[in-house]
Parts: C-alpha cells; structure tokens; sequence
C-alpha cells in the first residue's frame, strides 16, 4: 500500500517506542509496508539509547509507559541540539485535552489516539517525513550559502588588505629609513593588545591598522621627509602635519581596519601627560589602539639607526622607555600598555630580530 508513495530507494528511519508488544508489531508492519527501516523500543530509557545509534527521521512513541514518559523522553530529546528535529508522533489511549496540550508543549508535533486509524497514521508519517526531508534540505543549502558566502567574504578580505599593503608600501617607498618598519610594527601591536586581554577581533584590526599610522608622510614633501638633519622648527610643524593628513585619507571609511587605522593615524603621536601632537589629548582621551601603537613605534624607532642617533639594543631600548633618557618618559605612555610592554620585552624583541621574516 502507498508504495507509489516513496521515492525509489528512499529508506527513512523511524522509531516504535511502545511497551506494548502487539502495538510495536502492529507499527512495525504498517510502517514496513510502505519502505520504511524500523528499530523497536520497549521504554523510554531504551528509546534514548536507541536514537544515539540508529538515528532515526522520525518516532512513534507511546506516551504512558512505565519508568520514564512519553513526555519525559520528548522533553529529553527536544533539549538536546542533535535529536531536537527528528519529528514526534505521541501514540496513547488518552484522548481528554489537558493530555494532548502537554504533548505539544512537551514538543510533540503530532498525537494519535488508540485504536490507530492506519491511513491517518501513515498520511501524519508520510507528511513528517517528507518535512523533515525539505527541513534537511533548507539546511543543506543554508549551510552551502554561508560556505560561500564565507568564502567570499574571505577572498574580499584578501583583496581588501593586499590593496591596504599597497598603500602601506607607497608610502614606505618614499622613506628608506623605515626599512621593515610597518612589519615589526604589526606584530608588535598585535602582540601587546593580546598582553592587554583584547578579544580576537581587536587583535586582528590592530594588526591590519596598525602600520597605517605613517599614512599621512604621502603628503609630506620630500625635501622635508628625507633630510638627513635635523628639522628646524618650521619644518618640525610640517612633518608633525601627517598625523592629520594620515587621518585625513583613512577617515569616512566602512572598513573596521581602516576606521582603526584612521584614530591610529591621527593619535599615535598623542602622550598619556598630554605633551603629545596633533591636539594634545591625554589620559584615555587617546584611543586605546593609538596608545598601544605609541609604544610599539618608540620601542622600534629607539631599536632603528636615525640621522640623530644610532640604533640602540634591546636592552638600552626597554631601559629608555621604562625609566626615560629625557627625550622619552614613562609618563609618555599608558601606564597599563607600558606594563604590558615590560613583561613582553623579550617577544618585542624577537619580534625586531626576525623582521626579515615576518610577512603580511
């Protein structure tokens, strides 16, 4: 009967859960009639072993048994992640209003009474099947759409932080002394914002923003970027100007990296006493990724040889920042990214060390 019913092969799975010998018999041969795999339950305690290992599309099960319920298994079942979307059918004798309302609140989506009418039985499991065979479906093609979307979103991604590398290296091209510079500067960021206790996407976006903070040196002219002396004042005022114009280029923007880069860009020069540039914001005024660039571009530069001084080591370098040489002063940094410098010193300088092989 209804073998028309079923498309060729198909051999979905249901499972009799009733302590009732004739009644599982008598389930097991209708549902056996029209194609169906079975597996037969005497208890709801045997019911939940026997999901585990048989899986089943869909259950028939009786709802007053001894021991555990019909109600209890459903329960059990509707609050476990993997078994809460194989369809039930509760199976009883009881057929007063209160019985049935607590099955579907239990999570039921269907309930027979006994004597079971054959053809309502199989119509009920045909449709539950054929439910949950489209609900499979629309998850399959969800989880294929989120696939690609995913991949999608990656190879944008991608695309999105190579032209960002470019623009970086437009920039350094114009500035030798720099050399790794926005490398080291990366990981160093990534480095003390993970020391800090900043969630993953924070990490990732001050590692993609972090070497954006020079940005703005495009719009410095060279006769002023690359003179080997020291500046005079009026060129001081021009040189300290990429802050602005770095923030200038990156601002307005959709991209978490470039709004990140863009505070960087403006505010990596700003000091924790208020002596920095370009508005002399203190304290947490200043945003937390720029307080942490702050830090990572002194300790690299203090590492870097400079037309004024040469390159001093790892030593001298965390010495300088930690207790000062005049030029540079504690009170300069966040005192919490200042401690966190301190107990990862040595990764910063690995980090400097290994320039040549880190990459984007």
């Amino acid at each position: 009967m209804m073998n028309e019913t079923w498309p060729e092969g198909f051999r979905s799975r249901v499972l009799v859960v009733d302590d009732d010998p004739a009644t599982r018999s008598l389930l097991e041969a209708l549902l056996q009639q029209d194609g169906l795999e079975t597996a037969l339950a005497q208890s709801g305690e045997q019911a939940l072993e026997f999901v585990r290992e048989f899986r089943p599309h869909l259950i028939l099960l009786d709802l007053m048994m001894p021991g555990m319920t019909g109600f209890e298994v459903v329960q059990r079942l509707k609050m476990a992640a993997e078994t809460r979307t194989i369809p039930i059918i509760l199976v009883t004798a009881l057929e007063d209003r209160t019985s049935r309302l607590q099955a579907l609140q239990a999570g039921a989506e269907e309930y027979l009474t006994k004597p079971i009418d054959q053809t309502d039985l199989r119509m009920r499991v045909r449709n539950l099947l054929k439910l949950k065979e489209f609900n499979e479906l629309l998850e399959c093609h969800n989880q294929t759409l989120e696939a690609r979307v995913q991949e999608r979103t990656r190879a944008l991604r991608e695309s999105f932080l190579e032209s960002i590398f470019t623009l970086i290296c437009a920039a350094e091209f114009r500035d030798d002394e720099t050399g790794g510079h926005v490398k080291r500067i990366s990981n160093y960021s990534h480095e003390l914002a993970r020391q800090l206790g900043m969630d993953g996407e924070f990490c990732d976006s001050i590692y993609y923003a972090s070497p954006m903070h020079d940005i703005g040196k495009i719009g410095i002219p060279d006769q002023i970027l690359l003179k080997r002396e020291r500046f005079n004042e009026d060129e001081w005022t021009v040189m300290k100007g990429h802050s602005a114009i770095g923030a200038r280029i990156l601002e307005n923007k959709s991209s978490p990296y470039l709004n990140m880069g863009q505070e960087i860009a403006l505010c990596h020069h700003e000091r924790w006493d208020g002596s920095g540039y370009p508005n002399g914001l203190k304290g947490e005024g200043i945003p937390l990724s720029a307080r942490i660039m702050q830090i990572a571009d002194v300790y690299d530069a203090l590492r870097s040889s400079r037309p004024y001084k040469p390159a001093f080591d790892h030593a001298k370098s965390v010495d300088i920042i930690f207790n000062g040489d005049g030029r540079t002063l504690p009170s300069h940094f966040d005192p919490a990214v200042l401690d966190a410098f301190v107990r990862i010193a040595d990764t910063m300088g690995d980090i400097f060390s290994s320039a040549s092989e880190v990459s984007f």
